[in-house]
């Protein structure tokens, strides 16, 4: 059997964007409310009949959000670009090492309707 659990965040930041549609305001420094959430698949554990106790994936999503909240995401040390593309890969990255059960990163802006999935494990 293999689970999935996801844990659920957001984040307030600003940034700005060169693209070709909208151009003009996407270059100005403007902010969004982000949301995001991870998932993590497997089978539960025997001793403990957890795919991985919630508390630790708390835990190492917190260092990530406050790396990302109240920023100007133009700075970010490891965010190459400031797009939900960027930062799906992000947030997967810097949790790479403390989730190796990491499935799927979703990040999603609720006013404008825009989501970004980054699928890194397929389901068994």
């Amino acid at each position: 059997m293999q689970y999935e659990l996801t844990q659920r965040f957001f984040f307030e930041a600003a940034h700005t964007l060169e693209r070709k549609v909208d151009a003009e305001p996407s270059r100005r420094i403007h902010g969004h409310t982000y949301f995001a959430e991870v998932a993590v698949r497997g089978a539960p554990q025997a001793d403990t009949g957890m795919v991985m106790d919630l508390g630790h994936l708390r835990r190492a999503i917190d260092p990530v959000r406050d790396a990302l909240d109240h920023r100007l995401l133009d700075e970010v040390e490891g965010l190459t670009r400031p797009t939900l593309e960027g930062l799906c890969s992000y947030i997967a990255s810097a949790l790479s090492d403390s989730v190796p059960q990491l499935a799927w990163v979703r990040v999603w802006r609720e006013a404008s309707g825009d989501t970004c999935t980054l699928t890194l494990r397929a389901p068994a």
